[in-house]
Order: C-alpha cells, then sequence, then structure tokens
C-alpha cells in the first residue's frame, strides 16, 4: 500500500479506523489532467522531479496538549470586544497560546516542529533550493475543499512558523474577502485592507498594511466586502498589486488565507498568481469525492501540497512534548 493510499485512509469515508502514519512523511504524488484520483505517488517533495505537481506535506497537525475544540476556534474567530482588538497591530499572544496555536515565545510544542516541517519544503521552492524552479514560489496560498476544515487555523500557524525563521519575513494577507477571520483570530481591529485597495485608486499598499508586534510579520486584512470580489480578485489592479508583493522584498513569504475552493469561486482566481498552494485537508471528515473536486480546479497549478488536519495521535508522536519539554521555551 502507498503512503498516499494510507494517507487517504484518514479521510472519513467509511467507518473503519485509518491507518497510522509518520509525522515526518512528506508525500508528494502526481495528479495529471483530467485524473480525478488521489493515489499516485512519486519522490518526495525536495528531490522530486521537475513534472512533480501534487504532495503531501504532512500528515499529522494538532497542537500537542489539549488541542482546541471546533467550539474553542469558533470563538476564537470571532470578532473580538474593543477591549481585545489592537489596531496597533498587538497580536495577543498569550490568547494564541490558550487556543492551541503557534507563538514566537512558546514552548517547544509537537505542533510547533510539525510545522517546522511543513514550511521547510515551501522554503526551498520559494527561493529556488529544490530541484526545480517555482515560478512565483514565494506567493503561498492556504486553502480548502470546504469550509471549517482549519485552513485559517493553518495559515497563521505556518505564518508564525516562518515569522522565526532567521533570514525571511512573513507578509499574511486575509484573502478570504467574504468572511475574513485572520484579525479576530490575532486578536486585531483591521478596517481596511485587500478589497479596498483595488476599489480606490488613492490607496497604497502601506496605507492598509497593519505591522504586527511580531518582528516579521505583518498583516494585510482582507478589508470592506464587494457583491463583485471575484472580478476585482481577477481584475489587472490585482495582478499589478500581487506583483509589487511579491517582488518588492527578496526575503519575504507572503501567505495567502484563501476562501475554500468548493464554496465559493475566488480561490480558483487567487489560485492563478500562486507559486505553491496548501490543502488542508481534515482528518476523518473531508470525502475522497470533495478533495477530488477542489483538486481538480488546481490541474494548472505547479505545487499543490496536502496538509492533513486534526489527525489522530500517532505511536510515538509524543516524542517532541517529551524530549524539548525538557529544555522549556525555544
Amino acid at each position: 500500500m502507498s503512503l498516499i493510499e494510507r494517507a487517504a485512509g484518514r479521510i472519513a469515508e467509511s467507518g473503519r479506523e485509518a491507518p497510522k502514519l509518520n509525522p515526518a512523511d512528506v508525500i508528494p504524488s502526481t495528479v495529471p489532467p483530467h485524473d480525478s484520483t488521489i493515489e499516485r505517488a512519486g519522490a518526495k517533495l525536495h528531490e522530486r522531479q521537475t513534472d512533480s505537481r501534487h504532495a503531501m506535506l504532512s500528515p499529522n497537525t494538532r497542537p500537542s496538549h489539549n488541542p482546541p475544540s471546533m467550539l474553542d476556534l469558533q470563538k476564537a474567530r470571532r470578532e473580538p470586544t474593543m477591549a481585545q482588538a489592537s489596531p496597533q497591530g498587538i497580536i495577543n499572544l498569550a490568547r494564541l497560546k490558550q487556543a492551541g496555536m503557534i507563538t514566537p515565545d512558546g514552548e517547544r510544542t509537537t505542533i510547533a516542529e510539525e510545522f517546522r516541517q511543513i514550511k521547510r519544503p515551501l522554503l526551498m521552492n520559494a527561493f529556488n533550493q529544490g530541484v526545480a524552479q517555482v515560478k512565483n514560489g514565494n506567493l503561498i496560498m492556504v486553502t480548502s475543499s470546504l469550509p471549517g476544515e482549519g485552513k485559517s487555523f493553518s495559515s497563521v500557524n505556518l505564518a508564525m512558523s516562518i515569522a522565526m525563521e532567521m533570514d525571511h519575513t512573513v507578509l499574511l494577507v486575509d484573502a478570504d474577502v467574504a468572511k475574513p477571520s485572520v484579525p479576530s483570530l490575532l486578536g486585531l481591529k483591521a478596517d481596511r485592507g485587500l478589497m479596498d485597495l483595488l476599489l480606490d485608486d488613492s490607496l497604497q499598499l502601506s496605507d492598509v498594511l497593519i505591522k504586527t508586534n511580531v518582528e516579521k510579520l505583518v498583516l494585510l486584512p482582507a478589508g470592506r466586502g464587494h457583491r463583485y470580489s471575484t472580478e476585482l480578485l481577477a481584475s489587472v489592479a490585482m495582478r499589478r498589486l500581487i506583483e509589487e508583493m511579491g517582488q518588492r522584498y527578496s526575503d519575504r513569504i507572503i501567505i495567502f488565507d484563501s476562501p475554500p475552493l468548493l464554496a465559493t469561486s475566488e480561490a480558483r482566481v487567487l489560485a492563478g498568481y500562486m507559486g505553491q498552494i496548501v490543502v488542508v485537508v481534515e482528518a476523518q471528515k473531508t470525502t475522497h469525492e470533495a478533495l477530488r473536486d477542489a483538486l481538480k480546479h488546481l490541474e494548472h497549478c505547479e505545487v499543490v501540497g496536502m496538509l492533513l488536519n486534526k489527525g489522530s495521535y500517532l505511536t510515538g508522536s509524543g516524542y517532541y512534548g517529551s524530549y524539548y519539554g525538557t529544555y522549556g521555551k525555544q
């Protein structure tokens, strides 16, 4: 049985117990146009051949202890009160820790280690350190098939993890313009953002960016909603903005928290600009059919990875917690 077949077994379509995976596995597969299967496997992402197009990033992403329930995450996504919100970009790091998320001053947990593994091949592709050259590799879109699979949770954790790098900065873009959630997850108040830049020629990118108290992390909020959001994202103005964001800083990674692929049309437009795409798959919930349908919309994309979220703990998965727990802070 291939590694991807084993991974597919964790996606709930039957009541049988899912097989266990190694959390260090990085499993790419090749999905040619019009092929709806997800069982094809190839070399590891950082060793892949030039024609590798799809990859499994991490088979398990979950906090090491007291992981947040769906109710916890729903509460965290609610718009904070004025007492909690910070227009100056002061992220409530203690609140993030309580939600089971990565923070720069946090302990070395299982989830922090898992995102370290997830980000490494993405960074290699972003700066053309892998086997193949990836165009616009520093533009990374995080999405899912359907709502509620953990894409925003994964976007924020990935951004936090990359912000801990010595040589890179991160711009986190809340591109889920219909249902933005990143500012509320971070405990920030945001008014203007991406959509305002596309609607108002007098605004500059610097006018709407929020510099945070995480030194290497900057946020671009979604801004006001608009009924023609798909058309705005497909406009020449958006293409120029993407080019400006992607080329202004040579060391910057730009992460787009995108709408779900099967719920809106905006995600498919955004995918056309990206160099790398991460599709979050919720263990025991996302169906094979939904994932296959979502991947069909990404057949033109060069690098597509799947991140299994909310998976069960594996045998020996307490390694990081027990080993690094002795040493405390990172």
